[in-house]
């Protein structure tokens, strides 16, 4: 069977073509005093198009951007998809020769970079596709990485107008690069369909109406920012461009712009939560979590400041969320703590997936009894396509015909699953299974904690054991033995740390992600530790 004389490939251009014939006036997005209407916006996304297609990129052909949260990236989730090319949008944290390798592993022809960010590529200033340069306030083009001005760039263009449609929805939209925190990073190919699937998912589960401002705290190169740029231009509400979080900034737009939405990790969160110019709210603020399991703490404190919090999860490789933490009736009544407690599992499957299972090794669902540790695999329309030029990664993937997440979970009688740890985080100490993330939790409820991250140590013993690396609150203290003793009246005892050192501050992601994995390999170094996984 065909797909039927009634059938239209799905893709996120047809959301900024709606939005530009049904709200041409209003706005679409601002960025300091700079605006842009739905009209004005489609308008762009021509014209990058077209300049596009007069450089000779065709179909298919990828375009890396290395950029901030500024209007040219968002600009670029749609011009460049409508000149029929794949979109690469570059993590703005890494190194010259990660951005090498990205650049020759996707077969960018184009590199668009913002001139703030030139310092990062100009060692490698040789190596370079051609580049074009967007200016940024305060930064002198680097002469050594050559290229043209975005100006220049788009007046090899024009305004004709281009279909916003695609013939084949199961093409590539976007290839996001994973971290590489295990080797070098994998290109996660995203689709039209998926994408479209994705961000209206988005719209539904993080609310967004018409009268949505979304405040851009989570950057756009991370998995397409959740998909959210689009799934903003589909429900016609207006994007915030952000240049960077800062605590202070990000209050002041949520007062100025009537901020109505943000997403981030619980990192991003306890930076705005504990910032001086916290206040409670005077509007309702929706604030999507996810990245990293949010403590029942920093959930608590976002409620207590008049936020609603929609707590996702997922992977660079699902198109981010797939998963929600869907509140029950009755929740409200419930006391802050509890109710923080059952916000902070991960929930059940978006509305566009096929639902989370938690498996064993031989993909036989684990009980449902909030015990039993399994992997958490998916499978659907938000799952990606493969990892670009790696059928063997991908295979390996896939495996059983569900994508393995490589973190471990448990599901609950309500169906409910709650991430315990990545399998290569777990501990195990003696032969009993540790989850990091029980232990951070423990730890973060005590009143002088503001950061915490836990990980194996080796241990004579007991093979390896709990280390937590504490980042206090200003102007508070803690003893080792405190925070110790403080888990041990909540967890059972061989679960608590050993040892606690006092840090200023933990090693993170662009994206807000503490990176257990540098504290990890400076305990084990010269040691071998085979992990799960």
């Amino acid at each position: 069977m065909g797909n039927g004389p009634g059938y239209t490939a799905l893709t996120p251009l047809a959301f900024l073509k709606r939005s530009a014939e049904v709200f041409p006036g209003k706005t679409a997005y601002a960025y300091g005093d700079r605006r842009a209407t739905y009209a004005e916006f489609a308008a762009e996304a021509t014209r990058l198009a077209n300049a596009l297609r007069a450089s000779g990129i065709g179909p298919g052909d990828r375009v890396a951007y290395l950029a901030p949260n500024i209007p040219e990236l968002l600009v670029a989730h749609f011009g460049v998809p409508l000149a029929g090319a794949v979109l690469v949008a570059i993590n703005t944290r890494l190194a010259a020769e990660e951005i090498r390798y990205i650049l020759e592993h996707s077969g960018a022809k184009v590199l668009v970079v913002d001139a703030g960010l030139h310092p990062g590529v100009a060692p490698i200033a040789g190596a370079l596709p051609e580049v074009v340069t967007v200016p940024a306030e305060g930064c002198d083009p680097d002469p050594s990485v050559g290229g043209i001005s975005y100006a220049e760039f788009l007046a090899r263009g024009s305004d004709d107008p281009l279909p916003w449609e695609v013939d084949d929805e199961n093409a590539p939209i976007s290839i996001n690069y994973t971290s590489g925190t295990t080797g070098r990073p994998k290109g996660v190919v995203y689709t039209h369909r998926g994408a479209y699937v994705n961000a209206l998912g988005e719209v539904l589960h993080s609310r967004h109406t018409p009268d949505s401002v979304y405040l851009w705290t989570l950057p756009m190169f991370h998995c397409n920012g959740w998909c959210t740029g689009w799934a903003l231009a589909a429900i016609g509400g207006t994007q915030v461009c952000l240049r960077a979080v800062d605590a202070a900034e990000v209050w002041r737009l949520i007062d100025s712009e009537g901020v109505t939405h943000l997403n981030g990790a619980p990192t991003v969160l306890v930076t705005i939560a504990n910032a001086a110019q916290a206040h409670p709210l005077d509007a309702p603020l929706t604030v999507t979590t996810a990245g990293a399991p949010p403590s029942p703490t920093i959930i608590g404190q976002m409620e207590a400041l008049g936020a609603t919090i929609v707590h996702v999860y997922g992977l660079t490789e699902t198109y981010g969320p797939y998963s929600v933490c869907e509140p029950q009736p009755g929740w409200d009544a419930l006391a802050a703590p509890e109710r923080s407690r059952l916000l902070a599992r991960q929930g059940v499957g978006m509305l566009q997936t096929d639902g989370l299972r938690v498996v064993d090794a031989d993909m036989n669902d684990v009980p449902a009894d909030g015990e039993t540790l399994g992997e958490i695999v998916m499978r659907g329309n938000n799952v990606m396509k493969g990892y670009h030029r790696d059928e063997e990664a991908t295979a390996r993937a896939f495996r059983g015909g569900w994508f393995h997440s490589g973190d471990l979970g448990v599901r609950y009688p309500d169906g409910y699953v709650e991430l315990r740890d990545r399998s290569k985080d777990i501990i195990i100490s003696g032969g009993e299974n540790i989850s990091t993330v029980e232990v951070e939790r423990a730890i973060d409820t005590h009143p002088a904690v503001l950061e915490v991250a836990v990980v194996a140590v080796p241990d004579e013993k007991w093979g390896e054991r709990p280390k937590a690396f504490v980042v206090l609150r200003e102007g508070r203290t803690a003893t080792e033995t405190e925070l110790i003793e403080h888990v041990r009246a909540g967890l059972a005892r061989f679960k608590a740390p050993d040892t606690v050192e006092f840090v200023t501050e933990l090693p993170k992601t662009s994206t807000g992600k503490i990176q257990k994995f540098q504290l990890r390999e400076r305990e084990w170094a010269g040691r071998d530790r085979r992990v799960q996984g």
